[in-house]
């Protein structure tokens, strides 16, 4: 398991798809350093998606630039099979999944489908357990096994 790619948006930034960047700097008790969302809600600092989203929204025709969902990290597995409170390790840094995302108008600007397709995986919200630098291919490791339990 790793992580495809990485996204902030800075301050002064705003739509969708979110900027890549080559790494994050994950900050406990604040958020993701230099990303626009950093300090607000803890429990919300950090959005993460699996390809199988971008996967499902292709099926229906539907192309989407990878960082359109607005997450943070990309990962190459599918995070909605695992159940808030999971803690996932990234390299040194340790984020644990708090809420899943609710459907997103917004994403209606690339097709008026996409919010219903994608609501059982428009992405996780996490905090920010251990601080650490992430990027694209850092090693992922799931610490429970909390599975199922919110993939519906």
């Amino acid at each position: 398991m790793k992580i495809i790619d990485t996204f902030s948006a800075k301050i002064g930034q705003s739509g969708l798809p979110r900027p890549q960047v080559d790494y994050l700097e994950l900050v406990f008790d604040f958020g993701i350093k230099d990303d626009k969302f950093a300090g607000d809600d803890l429990d919300k600092t950090v959005m993460i998606v699996g390809t199988y989203s971008y996967d499902l929204a292709k099926e229906y025709f539907i192309n989407l630039e990878f960082g359109s969902l607005g997450e943070n990290i990309l990962f190459d597995f599918n995070p909605h099979d695992l159940a808030v409170g999971t803690r996932i390790k990234i390299d040194e840094a340790i984020i644990q999944i708090t809420e899943k995302c609710t459907i997103c108008n917004h994403l209606s600007v690339f097709d008026k489908k996409l919010p219903k397709l994608l609501k059982s995986c428009r992405g996780l919200y996490c905090k920010i357990e251990k601080s650490g630098m992430i990027s694209k291919n850092s090693k992922v490791e799931i610490l429970d096994e909390n599975i199922n339990e919110i993939a519906s």
